[in-house]
């Protein structure tokens, strides 16, 4: 059977720090799903077919990744593509006792999908999409916070 993991988010924009997580788990799957979360409650800086495009750029020559759009349950979309696994990344203490929380009720809700962690490396742990948007409303250089195929 394939090991296959979503790595969901709004990807508003992808950051370095996704990258990088992204990268890490590479060789503990045969296939991973960037799947980005399609909120119409949530606002987004950039469209959502312009995150997709990003993401895919910035993965070009990587065949093991894919790129979906989703609306629902993570685990909902989960078990429709058969994916075994959820990946995120940590930055923080906080972000781990959030993400525990919803790694605890997508078990109850799909006991076949399991949560994996992988901790963001230091460097890129002050970054996050919110960091980056605020700079970029402000009109500063997000350079070294995202792939160099973010453009805006």
């Amino acid at each position: 059977m394939k090991k296959i993991a979503v790595f969901p988010g709004s990807f508003d924009p992808i950051t370095l720090g996704h990258v990088a997580v992204v990268n890490r788990a590479l060789p503990l799957f045969d296939q991973l799903i960037i799947a980005i979360g399609d909120n119409a409650d949530k606002k987004h800086m950039f469209p959502l077919e312009q995150r997709k495009k990003w993401i895919l750029d910035t993965f070009k020559d990587q065949p093991k990744i894919a790129v979906e759009i989703y609306n629902g349950l993570t685990v909902a979309f989960c078990q429709q593509i058969n994916a075994q696994f959820i990946l995120r990344g940590l930055r923080t203490s906080a972000d781990f006792e959030f993400e525990r929380s919803i790694a605890q009720v997508n078990r109850k809700l799909a006991p076949e999908v399991d949560t994996l962690f992988i901790l963001t490396e230091a460097k890129y742990t002050p970054v996050s999409s919110s960091i980056v948007r605020d700079i970029i409303r402000n009109g500063g250089d997000v350079s070294e916070f995202v792939p160099k195929e973010v453009r805006y």
